[in-house]
């Protein structure tokens, strides 16, 4: 961390334009690992990762909430090149952070950082074959532009500035302390003191438990249930492989065996939700309490795997449930109070500290603005090609992970994609690719079919699908493996010159 500070004061003392052949925007898990496919794949190509903070990391070295950790276990969401070797299979954000840092320090990815860059804006010129993408740098915004052949989006999809905090009635009269946790300090103290979580997605579920353990008492209130699944957070054949086979092998072997596992779950919840359901809940009302009211509090309205599930390893949840150190409420806000949140029903949850934790902000492509050749680009009107590229914009791909899996299976593949495009336009001297839709029978679709509020919420600006290959989504790793490792670049759809 150190080390990454002092790189930054340095880059901002000495900042000047510079040219790359491609430039990768965001340091975060997708950032460091499109960079060291690069370096892998197209060693001969020059790259550049600028990263709008002062250290790797992303999400991981953004959020500082009680209990961060991952909703997917790191057999899947570590990297493809790098085996995860740590115990727990369900890592906590430290653990995390420092795998993506170590990726990028023992790969020489860090010297290629340029940190402190917040890039604004990207204009194409298809005479030259050229992005220009203009930043502002370090905390007096001064203006530093670049030049690359292409443009490579690692920055999340979410907007780092701040989170989604609905307007709460009477919200400021309360005599607490309200915090989002996407803004959480080191400040916050909730030893003894009563505390209400807002929500019922992951972050919230992870929030109570871990804020439980020195807590008076912890209150989840939510407006409606989540589907919520136990798991170990150590994999037991995990580790007792590793012991007897080399930490590759293992770490190949549980990956594709976490993998089929989730596909087949997925595939189920499609196919027979009813089935589905009675496993989750049946689940959940064993690690509850007797006579618990399930159907109120952990019954959703809506199908698995509509939403996304959440996570909880070991259970930790049931049991701070089953031990009285945190409750459940489900019901509506009417106003807050100066002692806490007083509910439709008439009832009033007394708090010290609330916690909304009521999600992300969904953002498009960084947030950025986009031209090309001087026509504005909204890709509300774009058509998303192979879940990476967008109808009519030249030389630029973003990562976006899955919404039913963990995101690394997807940002590797995407990665090795791009290396896979960009070495054919160098076997046939092509300096621009552009995928174009020619044909009207595609039909468009909203980019994402999940009914999660942050998706709902962003939907009319997000790019959209078509309702078959290459502008369709499937969801599917094992199928997006043969049409991205496998299948032809030069599909027909590709426009290149």
């Amino acid at each position: 961390m150190a080390q990454e500070k002092i790189r930054a004061q340095a880059q901002q003392e000495t900042a000047q334009n510079e040219h790359v052949d491609v430039l990768i925007v965001g340091a975060g898990l997708s950032g460091i690992g499109a960079a060291w496919h690069l370096q892998q794949n197209c060693p001969s190509k020059s790259y550049a990762i600028l990263e709008g903070r002062d250290a790797i990391g992303g999400t991981w070295d953004l959020f500082r909430y009680p209990g961060i950790r991952s909703d997917s276990d790191m057999y899947t969401l570590g990297y493809r090149f790098k085996p995860w070797t740590e115990a727990k299979a369900i890592a906590d954000g430290p653990r995390i952070l420092n795998y993506v840092r170590e990726t990028a320090n023992d790969n020489g990815i860090d010297k290629n950082i340029r940190f402190n860059h917040q890039v604004k804006r990207a204009s194409w010129s298809s005479k030259d074959a050229l992005w220009t993408v203009e930043t502002e740098q370090g905390p007096d915004k001064a203006p530093v532009t670049f030049t690359c052949n292409f443009l490579f989006m690692c920055a999340g999809y979410y907007n780092y500035e701040s989170g989604y905090s609905p307007e709460f009635p009477g919200a400021a009269n309360f005599k607490g302390r309200i915090v989002h946790p996407q803004k959480w300090t080191d400040d916050i103290d909730y030893a003894g003191k009563r505390v209400v979580v807002i929500g019922s997605g992951a972050t919230a579920v992870t929030l109570v438990p871990e804020m439980a353990k020195t807590a008076a008492h912890v209150t989840m209130l939510q407006r409606s249930p989540t589907y919520v699944v136990s798991r170990p957070a150590e994999d037991a054949l995990a580790n007792k492989l590793r012991e007897i086979l080399p930490a590759k092998l293992a770490y190949h072997m549980i990956r594709w065996r976490n993998v089929l596992f989730g596909m087949y779950f997925f595939g189920l919840c499609r196919r027979k939700p009813d089935t589905a359901k009675r496993l989750l809940l049946g689940a959940a009302r064993k690690a509850l309490p007797e006579n618990y009211d399930i159907e109120k509090h952990f019954t959703p309205r809506y199908n698995p795997w509509e939403q996304r599930l959440c996570l909880v390893p070991d259970g930790d949840l049931f049991d701070a449930i089953k031990d009285g150190h945190a409750s459940v409420v489900t019901n509506t806000i009417d106003t807050f109070t100066e002692q806490g949140i007083r509910l439709a029903d008439g009832s009033e949850l007394r708090a010290d500290i609330i916690v909304t934790a009521t999600g992300l902000n969904l953002q498009v492509i960084g947030g950025l603005e986009f031209a090309v050749d001087g026509r504005r680009v909204d890709f509300a009107r774009t058509m998303n090609y192979k879940g990476m590229m967008y109808s009519d914009v030249p030389n630029m791909a973003s990562i976006f992970g899955y919404i039913n899996a963990s995101w690394t299976l997807r940002s590797d593949l995407t990665a090795e994609y791009v290396c896979r495009l960009l070495n054919y336009m160098d076997t046939n001297n092509y300096r621009q690719c552009m995928p174009r839709n020619a044909d009207p029978s595609v039909g468009v679709q909203p980019w994402v079919d999940f009914s999660s509020g942050y998706l709902a919420r962003s939907n009319d600006k997000m790019q959209k699908q078509g309702t078959r290959a290459p502008w369709k989504l499937t969801q599917n790793y094992a199928k997006d493996i043969f049409a991205l490792r496998y299948g032809k670049v030069d599909d027909g759809v590709m426009v290149y010159q």
